[in-house]
């Protein structure tokens, strides 16, 4: 069986990961000075003793249904909203919401949920992970492989709280991934449905029925940053934004002065931040690609831009050119491995190396 641990692919990068990945380098190059030449190549990290404990401390459920009861009274507080849900969709934005917390309220957790409040955590829940296949999936109707959804689903399960885990669900789910993984290794050509329980399959006629890729409304987003950036303002007795604990679609909403809500001050600010962050998840994904891999590199850009909404793309400044340059830069570079290979009988030289014969687009 493949190690799955080990077999994870520069396409599965979802342009949510790239970001965290970006600034998770960007926040150890602050912490951690370079290195000189006379240190050893490992890095040393020292951890304050508030992070060992929040490493060795795990909540117990009932804290954490506590704790998603207030956090939910909180959010609900905030919007002037007594449902999370306005015409059966979601009408609050529980995109900062812990996921045993939300997992808690989609189970009723101690009885503190009313099923209103249990349909938008379970919906949050499914978008979560429809997400993190996103990338993949834009990936996937270029190269035709399916594999990089199965790895990034493996990696979406592999992240959930224990509670989940202990899960009769979970255990199928994931034994399916694995499965398929195992099979797709053996015949790459294999698709979504060849065994029970599989998540992804479940996604793909979600996708096929035009059932995810449905994020709030871009005006919701707008109000939501408007009040949180009054709330800065009122807390800090300054009007300088603070973006930095701002989603990437909720900045884009700013950037893109949704409903005029924005001062130009704003707008430039979260335009610039925009970009910025689009520049580090580009740059990363040159890094993860590895040197001289214009396929990888085409791949994470492709991902990345399947992953972001109209609207960030909008934002960061991503136009279908781009998404246009990085297909064509893949299929060059792609064609060119292959012939490389042929040549001298390698398969080193990048591009689709997988046998693949069957694209998404053909199995939708």
């Amino acid at each position: 069986m493949t190690s799955v641990g080990t077999a994870t692919s520069t396409s599965s990068l979802s342009y949510a990961q790239i970001i965290a990945n970006a600034q998770k380098a960007q926040q150890q190059a602050l912490t951690n000075p370079a290195q000189t030449s006379s240190d050893s190549g490992a890095t040393n990290v020292t951890l304050s003793d508030a992070a060992k404990a929040a490493l060795t401390t795990i909540k117990d459920f009932a804290t954490v249904t506590t704790d998603a009861r207030a956090t939910l009274d909180k959010l609900l507080d905030d919007a002037k909203l007594t449902s999370p849900l306005k015409d059966g969709k979601l009408a609050l934005d529980l995109g900062k919401v812990d996921r045993r917390e939300l997992y808690a309220m989609s189970t009723n957790s101690n009885q503190l949920f009313t099923a209103d409040e249990q349909k938008a955590a379970a919906i949050e829940l499914q978008n979560r992970f429809d997400q993190a296949l996103a990338g993949p999936t834009a990936v996937g109707r270029v190269t035709g492989s399916v594999r990089g959804l199965y790895v990034a689903a493996l990696a979406y399960f592999d992240a959930m709280g224990p509670e989940e885990k202990a899960s009769a669900a979970y255990a199928d789910q994931r034994a399916a991934l694995e499965e398929m993984l195992k099979r797709i290794e053996a015949k790459p050509s294999t698709l979504p449905g060849a065994v029970p329980n599989d998540p992804v399959n479940a996604y793909m006629e979600r996708l096929a029925g035009g059932e995810t890729g449905k994020p709030r409304d871009i005006k919701d987003v707008a109000g939501d940053a408007r009040t949180t950036l009054d709330a800065q303002y009122k807390a800090s007795g300054n009007s300088k934004p603070d973006y930095s604990e701002f989603d990437s679609r909720s900045l884009a909403s700013v950037a893109l002065n949704s409903n005029d809500k924005f001062s130009a001050t704003e707008v430039r600010a979260a335009s610039m931040e925009m970009r910025s962050r689009s520049g580090a998840a580009l740059l990363q994904g040159l890094k993860s690609a590895g040197t001289g891999n214009a396929a990888g590199f085409a791949q994470n850009v492709i991902s990345l831009y399947g992953a972001m909404s109209s609207e960030e793309r909008a934002a960061a400044g991503w136009s279908e050119n781009l998404y246009a340059a990085a297909v064509a830069n893949y299929q060059t570079a792609s064609k060119l491995g292959s012939m490389l290979g042929e040549i001298t009988g390698s398969s080193s030289f990048g591009g689709g190396s997988d046998g693949r014969s069957m694209s998404l687009m053909d199995y939708l």
